[in-house]
């Protein structure tokens, strides 16, 4: 059986930052925390500001390590969605030994062979962040194979298609940067569409055709997957915030109110609101004690306007990719934007396609006791953890050792056990025990005796015979005798002249 070790990831989004923490005991994966906060010096999913973004960071480890007593050594980190191109490259090989078995191994180093020999315009500026094998050849018998078609096959050599996804360089240092403000070091930096597909496709949709958009706050990703292969992934810089930010400037709202007001009362398609679209919503002004009036039906027609073209610029690009009629299984929508209300009901009408809300498949994890790891907002957290599991040498954090509690055995009341006091048992000498008051300076002078009174007990003496009463004494006995004598007749004489009075 495979030790346990522990996974730490980090979801980098333009407005929340999410760390998860994850068990791994084999093929089992227990998510034992999650936790989610404003994130700062991010911009459309891109770090530009590695000083301000490391604060929160640092802080979510901070709290991270101090409730499940460890210390997070490395964390898996995701690059960029914005900004990425993909590219066609192809690789070829000749393999020295034409009658054995294609490997797993020779796939690997196909697709090592195509990133290294790929021409970037500018390694200062670009930079690859992933590469997915699309097909591959086995001389002229096998043509345009999977990767599963081809392993196992013999062949002189070996020939291979891949998508190449080529990004900025500039936020990658970023990250290193923010990282190393931070205190923790990267063990993976992933290209995360193909993280976030593990974690909320299912294998039949990303056998039949599929279309996974995720909705962040400053970016929303397209991911399209046929036969089980990533066939084209595309990117539009904005998301949820544009949305916010509409009701902002429309009503005059600061910014984290009308992101709250989105969060609670947002919503899509007013006129299938039904009783809904009739209440109206009051924010209180506490400065100067007037109130402000929102429709919820004004507050709807605001957001889907700006709904309607997040979708439109979607359902251009999967135009564009060439597979919008092979999409079997439709939309599925995921990240922060998909709790939208409505918001599939949107799609389907606009695209005809069917349309699901994405969540992080419960089959492939268990979080117990971390609700926010079964939301949409989780889907990429949960899809790095699935991502860098693959990677059995990886650990990102070190147990802290916690000091073990006395052990309590019956014994007698005056009997101390070797456990019960090491100590004791180690030097020889008596331990005091602890009191609430032992550093109060009342305490001190008056309860424990100055160390020049700690003295030994001296050896007490054997006992004298009694000695006769002293003349003090004796003196003190005649005259208490005397004074009781004097008292008891004084009582008698006034006892007998009541009787007397009485008669």
């Amino acid at each position: 059986m495979q030790a346990e070790r522990y996974i730490a990831a980090a979801d980098l989004g333009s407005s929340k930052l999410a760390l998860s923490v994850a068990k791994i005991e084999g093929d089992d994966i227990q998510v034992i925390y999650y936790k989610e906060r404003p994130s700062d010096g991010i911009r459309y999913s891109c770090v530009f500001n590695p000083k301000r973004a490391a604060a929160p960071l640092k802080e979510a480890i901070k709290e991270a390590e101090d409730e499940l007593n460890i210390k997070i050594l490395q964390i898996v980190v995701g690059l960029p969605r914005y900004k990425v191109r993909q590219e066609i490259a192809s690789a070829r090989m000749e393999r020295s030994d034409p009658s054995s078995c294609i490997t797993k191994e020779e796939i690997n180093s196909l697709k090592s062979i195509a990133i290294d020999s790929y021409p970037i315009e500018d390694d200062a500026k670009e930079e690859i962040y992933g590469a997915v094998a699309q097909s591959f050849s086995a001389d002229e018998e096998l043509v345009c194979a999977s990767e599963n078609d081809v392993v196992g096959v013999t062949a002189d050599a070996l020939e291979g298609n891949f998508k190449v996804f080529v990004g900025a360089q500039k936020p990658v240092s970023n990250i290193d940067i923010m990282l190393n403000e931070t205190g923790v070091a990267p063990a993976h930096k992933l290209f995360l569409p193909n993280a976030v597909a593990q974690a909320v496709l299912t294998e039949g949709e990303r056998e039949n055709g599929v279309a996974l958009v995720e909705i962040g706050a400053g970016v929303t990703s397209l991911t399209i997957y046929r036969g089980r292969i990533l066939r084209h992934y595309s990117s539009i810089p904005f998301g949820g915030r544009v949305i916010s930010t509409d009701i902002k400037y429309e009503c005059g709202f600061t910014e984290k109110l009308s992101e709250n007001i989105k969060l609670a009362f947002g919503a899509c398609l007013p006129d299938k609101l039904q009783s809904l679209s009739e209440k109206v919503i009051q924010i209180n002004d506490d400065e100067n004690g007037s109130y402000e009036q929102l429709p919820v039906k004004y507050l709807s027609e605001i957001i889907t306007c700006r709904a309607r073209e997040i979708v439109e610029a979607v359902l251009f690009q999967i135009q564009d990719s060439g597979y919008a009629d092979k999409l079997r299984n439709g939309i599925v929508l995921t990240g922060g934007g998909a709790g939208l209300v409505n918001l599939a009901t949107l799609i389907r009408e606009m695209s005809g396609y069917t349309v699901r809300i994405g969540y992080p498949r419960s089959q492939v994890f268990s979080a117990v006791g971390c609700s926010g790891a079964n939301e949409t907002t989780a889907a990429a957290s949960i899809g790095m953890i699935l991502e860098a599991k693959k990677d059995f040498r990886l650990n990102c954090i070190e147990d802290v050792a916690v000091p073990a509690r006395p052990v309590q055995t019956e014994t007698d009341p005056g009997q101390q056990t070797d456990e019960q006091v090491p100590e004791q048992a180690a030097t020889g000498e008596e331990t005091a025990p602890q009191n609430l008051f032992a550093n109060d300076p009342a305490y001190q002078s008056e309860v424990i005796r100055p160390s020049k009174d700690r003295r030994k007990a001296k050896t007490p003496k054997e006992p004298r015979e009694p000695k006769g009463p002293s003349k003090l004494v004796t003196w003190i006995r005649e005259k208490s005798q005397r004074v009781t004598e004097a008292a008891e007749g004084a009582f008698n004489t006034t006892i007998g002249d009541i009787f007397d009075g009485m008669k």
